[in-house]
């Protein structure tokens, strides 16, 4: 499977969000700016991310978005859902004969690997994203993921 642009901007665009809000809402134009992301794609994405309950949004002056929760509180697999859909590596072998070949790849592979990813994704915060942002090399010489492409 691959995070379509929807899912790495909206990503992207909620660390940034959550690393800069403090006693006000962000404007949407301020982290289109920071990021260098069109404000009427970010408008739909983050459309998305307030219909879902992550964000909320506070209109007129002085108005922006802010998280409706503690970044803490908010799954990297959660927004990635709302943004993508379901995650599911492969549709693989859905619809055709249940033989016991076909049935043993779904189960012991696909599946398997599903679970993982899900797993991984769920343990992973909006605020693990936003302290590995502040201080890259703070987890020493681990993999680093790339949200931005």
């Amino acid at each position: 499977m691959k995070i379509s642009t929807k899912g790495r901007y909206g990503l992207r665009a909620l660390v940034d969000l959550a690393s800069n809000v403090r006693e006000h809402p962000v404007p949407l134009t301020a982290i289109a700016a920071r990021q260098r992301m069109s404000v009427n794609y970010l408008e739909q994405v983050f459309g998305q991310l307030r219909r879902s309950g992550i964000l909320q949004s506070t209109k007129g002056a002085g108005g922006g978005y802010s998280l409706s929760r503690d970044p803490s509180c908010i799954t990297v697999r959660e927004i990635l859902e709302v943004l993508e859909g379901p995650f599911c590596i492969t549709n693989a072998d859905q619809g055709s004969r249940d033989d016991k070949i076909s049935g043993a790849v779904r189960t012991l592979l696909w599946e398997e690997i599903d679970r993982q990813i899900a797993c991984l994704l769920e343990e992973k915060t909006l605020a693990d994203l936003i302290r590995k942002g502040a201080d890259p090399d703070k987890e020493g010489k681990e993999a680093r993921v790339e949200i931005d492409g």
